[in-house]
């Protein structure tokens, strides 16, 4: 198998990843396998997810692919009854599931008058039922699961859960409001969490990655023709090392939060992996 770019050793533990099928966290999984960890993959798609299995057994890992609608409490119990039964007690959760949609979306970044009685979709536009599955999908999506898997932590040592937050949690960015504003919550969230299981040892933190190109913001960040779009341009001038960042990048974050001896007196932190984008004001 391929090394990890920290000897974190994760032997002998299962980690869960939520969200498995996708670009960031089907990476995560297959970091964790290679630190030695029995990899859950859970997916609303399990195709995605069995398919991401399916490399990390290749490599020589283990990892298996459960189908997970994280917003249903009744399927989150029922699969991490599952994991436990196949894989054992769930020692890692990487809480990824999340997203954005369109319907949560404004078409501009500012109001200018006459946006409300125009074909522009506005602030004034945006469908409650999208807005709502935004912010359930990225903070319900993030809670659900840390009620199925933290309950099989519970007295045991060494356990960890780590969230996905993003940039939009510190200042929210133009256009995607629900998104902004559920990350927000996330990061809130992950401070509660690790108050509230400090005393059982469970250490929880969570990663703000910056600027990533992925299948679900695809059409802010690149026209039709792959064209970048002027999105794009500004993302890129406002990130002083000029790049998206790339799954790999997230890497050392992740191991290092979850390691135990480097990180052991660390929780309740969101650790920005930005390209510097949050240190930079622009001039």
């Amino acid at each position: 198998m391929q090394k990890n770019v920290l000897s974190t050793d994760l032997r002998g533990k299962v980690a869960v990843v939520t969200g498995a099928g996708g670009v960031l966290c089907s990476g995560f999984s297959k970091v964790l396998a290679r630190a030695g960890a029995r990899v859950a993959l859970l997916d609303i798609n399990e195709a995605a997810a069995e398919e991401v299995a399916r490399a990390i057994r290749e490599e020589g890992g283990t990892a298996c692919a459960y189908a997970c609608d994280v917003l249903s409490r009744d399927v989150c119990f029922s699969v991490a009854d599952c994991v436990e039964r196949e894989l054992g007690k769930c020692d890692i959760l990487i809480n990824g599931a999340g997203g954005n949609n369109p319907r949560a979306t404004t078409d501009k970044e500012y109001y200018e008058p006459g946006d409300i009685d125009s074909d522009v979709k506005s602030f004034f536009d945006l469908d409650r039922a999208g807005v709502g599955f935004v912010f359930d999908l990225n903070f319900l999506g993030t809670l659900i699961p840390t009620q199925a898997f933290a309950r099989q932590m519970l007295g045991r040592k060494g356990c960890s859960i780590l969230n996905i937050s993003s940039m939009n949690a510190f200042t929210p960015l133009t256009k995607i409001p629900a998104y902004s504003g559920a990350k927000a919550a996330v990061s809130n969230f992950t401070q509660w969490l690790a108050v509230h299981f400090s005393k059982e040892g469970i250490r929880v933190n969570a990663i703000a990655p910056g600027f990533f190109s992925t299948k679900q913001n695809a059409s802010l960040l690149w026209n039709p023709d792959g064209t970048p779009t002027p999105r794009t341009g500004k993302i890129l001038a406002a990130t002083p090392m000029g790049r998206f960042g790339e799954t790999k990048d997230l890497e050392g974050a992740l191991l290092f939060l979850l390691d135990n001896d480097a990180a052991g007196f660390i929780t309740g932190v969101t650790l920005p992996v930005d390209g510097g984008f949050s240190a930079y004001s622009g001039v």
